[in-house]
């Protein structure tokens, strides 16, 4: 199971931060799918990281395993960062890619950026609200990747995404009634564009509805479908 890469939420993409973003996943993977294919006896599956921002900005379009890849720089990290495990599915490893959502735990990413903010009463949308934010909770996160890897039939990408995607509006106002505290303010686009460049056009401002419609096809059961009562479960207000 390969999960490692920079960090592509941190600061600002520099050429050089864009550099280590492609660069940790591409030769990482490609490293461990010809070691998998050069063992004897080879692994029989091969589990690798990727992350929904494959299918780059859709606007409100709903997205399965088979669309194909945006064109903005992330969409464009996925596609080669699957095509890296290619020496091991050569050698008939059955490989498997994590399209991996918006993944909720307090103790980092989205979720734990966001939360001092709202506790503090000063969350809000970012833009518009409109844009839509497929997620998943971190238990939902690891009991998707023991599904996969016990399960025969599932090979090529699989969305690790929650059967129900929120726009960013909707999970702000869900965010601030678990917490009880109001979340009336608002980040403009521009702002979020000026502060943080392409990265912000990439990430907090993209709109990307998936369905995990792999995983629901071959039996998963979520433990946290619904926004309202993941954040519950994660936050201890359930």
């Amino acid at each position: 199971i390969h999960l490692a890469g920079e960090n592509i939420g941190e600061g600002r993409w520099t050429k050089e931060k864009k550099k280590r973003i492609l660069e940790s996943r591409i030769k990482g993977t490609l490293l461990i799918a010809r070691t998998a294919a050069a063992l004897d006896p080879r692994p029989e599956v091969l589990i690798c990281a990727s992350a929904i921002g494959y299918y780059g900005n859709r606007n409100d379009r709903v997205l399965t395993e088979k669309d194909g890849p945006g064109n903005d720089f992330i969409s464009r990290v996925c596609h080669e960062w699957e095509k890296a495990a290619s020496p091991a599915i050569e050698k008939g490893i059955r490989v498997v890619f994590l399209r991996i959502g918006v993944a909720l735990t307090p103790a980092a990413g989205a979720l734990g950026k966001f939360l001092p903010f709202f506790q503090a009463g000063l969350g809000g949308k970012i833009g518009t609200g409109k844009q839509f934010m497929s997620w998943i909770g971190i238990d939902d996160v690891i009991g998707a990747i023991y599904h996969v890897l016990i399960n025969d039939d599932l090979e090529g990408p699989v969305n690790v995404v929650s059967p129900n995607p929120v726009t960013n509006l909707e999970f702000t106002k869900t965010l601030g009634k678990v917490l009880s505290r109001p979340a009336l303010f608002s980040v403009p686009a521009a702002a979020i564009r000026l502060a943080f460049g392409e990265m912000g056009r990439e990430i907090p401002l993209s709109s990307t509805r998936v369905q995990p419609e792999k995983l629901l096809k071959t039996g998963y059961r979520f433990r946290t479908p619904d926004i309202e009562g993941a954040l519950s479960h994660l936050l201890g207000k359930s």
